[in-house]
């Protein structure tokens, strides 16, 4: 009889969710606009679940130009009031404002220091930490490492970049394993095997 794959606990049985958590969460990513996309979406999700914000990720890349910056970085009121309406995405109008901000600030931080990874991967040292957790409670909201991102990216014009919103940015961009060490991606995702 072959052995139950095991998954860390928060990932249940849909199949966006499963397939969000094997191949992707937890995997260092090292591209500028595929951070930018992840931290707008980790700011999106404050106050919801993360599987609301998983399941609206192909709408909101559309209505987000593929979370290019320079784009959104163009819009103005009227787009705003677009996305309003748009039932694909959340309609907050503080978080739709705030990922036209943040692509500013980001176009900012780009042209003062070339790379908005470089910036962010910083905060743990250039490599990811590697912790050893066995239950999902042990997992910290938020760390010395997220309060210091979080502080230099407000700092920088950024909003929604509380140090809980970075805390599962590091997460989803692998900038920590927090896979649980029983979790087949534990290993994987330490080894460099994406998915």
């Amino acid at each position: 009889m072959s052995k139950a794959v095991r998954r860390c606990d928060w990932v249940g049985e849909h199949p966006l969710s499963v397939a969000y958590h094997d191949t992707e969460w937890g995997v260092p990513e090292h591209g500028d606009q595929k951070l930018f996309e992840h931290l707008i979406l980790d700011g999106a999700q404050a106050g919801l679940s993360w599987f609301t914000i998983l399941s609206k990720r192909a709408a909101y890349r559309a209505a987000f130009e593929g979370f290019d910056p320079e784009r959104i970085a163009r819009f103005e009121a009227g787009r705003v009031v677009e996305l309003l309406r748009n039932p694909g995405i959340v309609r907050n109008r503080q978080k739709i404002e705030s990922t036209v901000t943040n692509a500013r600030a980001l176009l900012r931080l780009q042209d003062e220091l070339g790379s908005f990874a470089h910036f962010l991967w910083h905060f743990v040292g250039g490599r990811p930490r590697r912790n050893a957790w066995r239950a999902l409670a042990e997992l910290p909201a938020r760390t010395p490492e997220s309060e210091a991102m979080s502080r230099a990216l407000l700092q920088r014009g950024f909003r929604f970049v509380g140090p809980t919103i970075c805390y599962a940015f590091m997460q989803a961009t692998g900038m920590v394993n927090d896979h649980l060490v029983d979790c087949f991606r534990y290993h994987e995702v330490g080894q460099g095997i994406t998915g």
